[in-house]
């Protein structure tokens, strides 16, 4: 069975133009052209020590706080067929790992475990060094893998992005078990999918705690959410929504929801606004200190408001 497998991977190794053919063909070159990787070796997985698994979970400490919950409730769920549930930063290192006590010998053996490096430049193609390559979820089922000594594995990953839309790990279900089928692999994906979107939504809501969040509603169930402030300008913004909206770091804190979302229009929103702060001033005699207290904001927010609704200082 490995030699056929090495021989499938040196055909598409020998034809470069089978990498346009299909996620697989183009991970295994990769694999093998860009990383130099041999699909035949059987070396021992590589695994970072204690130190350095600790430095990059301090440096992850948010997302695992928000993520570890759900991780909890997703190895609920799919603990029964034999699968482990992890979750890895951008590097492909796996930082949380859920597996039963029946078969966590196998994960261990493979290198599923904390501190397992995962990556496409290590492992070859797998779930959660393809995923992150690729930022989708993708399904890596047995001989889809690059290397002979993980063939006897199927991954199921979907991507985890932060709450400025950059891509900070990979969430995978494995199972390294003989009648784990690709059916089984197709519906554990959803799963995944679902969950990842879950801890993005947790981890988005905890970065912007204190401003109103507003759920998009994309279809297909992206997590589309905005961060607003009490300006109603969008202040965080998920990838997904940031991609819908044509968002920007730059954009971020200069547009207004209504104007985004296609609500009231901004002159609208101004008017309204300007009729506000208009009443503040007067209740205050003009004095700008005192109309942001009675309006619940500092006086720097007041005079960016009165601009945008195009008052006069004086």
């Amino acid at each position: 069975m490995d030699r056929h497998h090495q021989d499938q991977v040196e055909e598409v190794l020998g034809s470069p133009t089978r990498a346009a053919q299909s996620l697989v063909a183009a991970s295994w070159c990769r694999s093998g052209l860009k990383h130099g990787l041999n699909a035949g070796d059987h070396r021992a997985p590589t695994i970072v020590s204690g130190s350095e698994l600790t430095v990059r979970r301090q440096r992850h400490e948010l997302m695992l706080d928000v993520a570890r919950p759900l991780l909890d409730q997703l190895f609920q769920t799919v603990a029964a067929t034999g699968c482990a549930v992890m979750l890895s930063d951008r590097d492909g290192v796996i930082l949380e790992a859920r597996s039963k006590p029946g078969d966590r010998e196998m994960f261990e053996q493979v290198g599923l475990t904390l501190g397992g490096v995962w990556s496409e430049g290590s492992e070859g193609t797998n779930g959660i060094g393809t995923c992150l390559v690729e930022g989708c979820a993708v399904t890596i089922h047995r001989d889809q893998h690059f290397a002979s000594r993980n063939i006897g594995i199927s991954c199921m990953d979907a991507p985890v992005y932060d709450a400025a839309g950059r891509l900070t790990g990979a969430l995978d279900i494995s199972n390294c078990r003989d009648d784990h089928t690709e059916a089984t692999a197709t519906l554990v994906q959803k799963i995944v999918q679902d969950a990842a979107r879950r801890i993005e939504r947790a981890l988005f809501c905890r970065s912007f705690e204190g401003n109103r969040i507003i759920d998009a509603n994309l279809p297909g169930g992206d997590t589309a959410l905005l961060a607003v402030d009490r300006d109603d300008l969008i202040v965080g913004a998920t990838r997904a929504a940031r991609r819908r909206f044509s968002l920007t770091d730059a954009s971020l804190g200069r547009r207004g929801a209504a104007e985004v979302l296609g609500g009231p229009s901004l002159d609208s929103f101004r008017d309204a606004d300007g009729a506000i702060l208009r009443r503040a001033l007067a209740q205050a005699n003009g004095n700008a200190t005192q109309a942001a207290k009675a309006l619940g904001i500092g006086r720097a927010t007041l005079y960016r408001r009165m601009d945008r609704a195009g008052i006069s200082r004086g």
